[in-house]
């Protein structure tokens, strides 16, 4: 369909559809379906939140908001006096669950020696002492060799010299290291420098003989593996790969209610006879002025026209002397 003019209206294949939508609902209600049906929109786009998982600590629950956010699902975390509370969308609860189960998350809680061995009473067995003085030479070691670059976890476990029972050897020093990096990492020159710093801060172990007993074990860290790539679309947040998609079907359906709400407009403002009245003046009045422009291009046209014939004509009479003397010269022998 379209205008006097020969502007673009509403396209024709609108049309029957907008008749049969408008025929079926009343106008006076209209605005009542129209709420309805944003409403319902609103509440199946609400999804319900349910419980992951409760009562962790704030590493556990960054490790497995770090995993759920990779595979696209949203978590959100709250905070309370048992610990930190992971929550999801109730349709994500299946996906989140596996996820974490081939992570291996949550890790299970162990205990190290500091907690078992913790002071609690006013003495304490030489035993006690003796495994709090490990506890504590171990952790200052791992501290030392998270400080070379790319390092990425350490441990260390040390061994004193005991003797087991009376009469026996003292069993020697010893102390095994485990070191975790991020690639590029050297390790046959940083294994020696990790071999003499951990022989050189435990007692027996200082000897060259000492340092054999140092076992070191490096391993590279994994590659994170690549991550979902998120931006916004006004109020929503989904994948990059998915926002050219996702705009295309806001625009079409904000196109559509506009094209909706323009024909309710004109339907309502029709029922009043005088903005009737004004609509149609208002059209006769643009369809006249059409009119007299198409009039007006036409009668510049026709006067170009009649103004070129009229130089054609003008040199028509110096032409044809022309032409009679040429025919009248009498020809070359």
């Amino acid at each position: 369909m379209r205008c006097a003019g020969g502007g673009a209206a509403v396209p024709i294949f609108l049309w029957p559809i907008l008749r049969s939508v408008f025929s079926v609902v009343k106008m006076k209600n209209l605005f009542k379906c129209l709420c309805l049906l944003g409403l319902l929109a609103l509440l199946s786009a609400c999804s319900k939140m349910v419980i992951l998982q409760a009562g962790m600590t704030d590493g556990d629950a960054n490790e497995i908001v770090l995993v759920l956010n990779r595979k696209g699902m949203e978590v959100e975390k709250q905070k309370n006096k048992e610990g930190v509370t992971l929550l999801v969308n109730e349709q994500d609860l299946s996906r989140a669950t596996e996820a974490m189960n081939v992570a291996g998350l949550p890790r299970r809680a162990l205990s190290n020696l500091g907690e078992v061995f913790k002071k609690q009473g006013m003495i304490s067995t030489p035993m006690e002492e003796r495994i709090r003085y490990i506890h504590g030479l171990s952790e200052e070691l791992e501290n030392t060799l998270l400080q070379f670059d790319q390092v990425v976890a350490a441990r260390v476990h040390v061994v004193l010299p005991e003797r087991i029972a009376p009469g026996e050897p003292i069993q020697p020093s010893s102390a095994a290291v485990f070191i975790k990096y991020r690639p590029p990492l050297d390790e046959d020159s940083v294994m020696p420098r990790v071999r003499r710093l951990v022989a050189s801060s435990i007692p027996g172990l200082g000897s060259e003989d000492g340092r054999s007993k140092v076992s070191v074990v490096m391993v590279p860290a994994e590659a994170p593996p690549a991550g979902i790539e998120w931006t916004t679309v006004g109020p929503f947040l989904v994948a990059v790969s998915s926002a050219g998609s996702l705009t295309f079907t806001l625009m079409s359906m904000v196109v559509l209610t506009l094209l909706a709400l323009a024909y309710v407009g004109v339907r309502l403002a029709m029922r009043n006879a005088r903005v009737a009245q004004t609509i149609m003046q208002l059209a006769m009045r643009w369809a006249a002025r059409q009119a007299a422009a198409r009039d007006k291009a036409a009668a510049k046209a026709a006067a170009r026209t009649a103004a070129a014939a009229q130089s054609l004509m003008a040199t028509m009479p110096r032409a044809a002397p022309a032409a009679h003397e040429t025919a009248s010269m009498p020809p070359k022998s």
